[in-house]
């Protein structure tokens, strides 16, 4: 028999990214549950909360909230406490922590993480320097990089520098083709190098996918080997002998999603300089 479905409403006076990730992390731990995500964002005024308290009592269901403005807070958790539902305020354990190691309070600073400060403007010259860079393109831009990704093709690369942009990494990638010689801007990058491999049956899913996009006609003849299992294996295998050759490292992205990639170059990243630190 079917759980019934949960209510769960998301308030933020900000752009609810905070809320959506601690939900989408909290949640993943229960499966088989079915939960329907009520998604309020920019609450500032009474107004527009007055439509977010419509929107609970028509659905109930537990709330997590990040509001800065108190009379706001006072009004939703009224509601709920009316409605007999459960809400939090995500943030105020994390403030009473800091708060208490610090010496100090927390300024009632709504959105203070999206201000247009020097670290937006850094992400959105990663934005750029990844487009700019991407699938090969630029290698004369290589030097700029923070870190250049290499792997054969379909191995998560794009995605991993768009999100590594949005933590302010420049990040460029080369892909790995047989038969193709790599840009010698490789030789002279002074930033690390990781290559991402990825188990050959996967790969091939993944490449069955993307040729059903773009159509048959849309695989050029000489990559007839594209999905071929023997081809794809062996394309694997040079792939991880010449990062080993050049001493490259590699991450397996065959189990792990996009972000758990992300989080193992910065940790790669972080050992590299180190190193060079280290270096006399």
């Amino acid at each position: 028999m079917a759980a019934r479905p949960i209510n769960l409403h998301l308030v933020s006076d900000s752009t609810g990214e905070t809320l959506n990730s601690i939900a989408r992390a909290c949640l993943a731990r229960f499966e088989g549950h079915q939960v329907v995500h009520h998604r309020w964002s920019l609450v500032r005024s009474r107004l527009q909360l007055d439509r977010v308290l419509e929107g609970l009592e028509a659905e109930p269901g537990p709330v997590l909230f990040t509001l800065v403005d108190r009379s706001l807070r006072h009004a939703l958790e009224e509601t709920c406490g009316r409605l007999g539902v459960e809400c939090l305020s995500v943030l105020d354990p994390v403030f009473e922590v800091l708060q208490r190691a610090i010496g100090e309070e927390a300024k009632p600073k709504r959105a203070a993480q999206h201000v247009l400060d020097a670290d937006y403007f850094r992400r959105i010259d990663a934005m750029h320097f990844v487009l700019a860079h991407d699938d090969g393109q630029g290698a004369a831009g290589i030097r700029e990089a923070d870190v250049v990704l290499v792997g054969v093709s379909r191995s998560s690369k794009t995605p991993t520098c768009f999100y590594l942009a949005n933590r302010g990494v420049k990040a460029a990638n080369v892909p790995i083709i047989p038969g193709v010689d790599l840009p010698r801007e490789l030789d002279e990058a002074t930033c690390p190098i990781i290559g991402l491999t990825i188990d050959a049956h996967a790969l091939i899913e993944i490449r069955r996918h993307r040729l059903k996009l773009i159509g048959a006609d849309g695989m050029r003849q000489n990559r007839a080997d594209y999905i071929d299992p023997e081809a794809v294996q062996a394309e694997i295998l040079a792939a991880k002998r010449l990062c080993a050759a050049r001493g490259w490292p590699v991450v397996d992205v065959t189990r792990r999603s996009i972000e758990e990639t992300a989080a193992t170059i910065l940790q790669i990243m972080d050992r590299w300089h180190l190193r060079r630190k280290a270096q006399p």
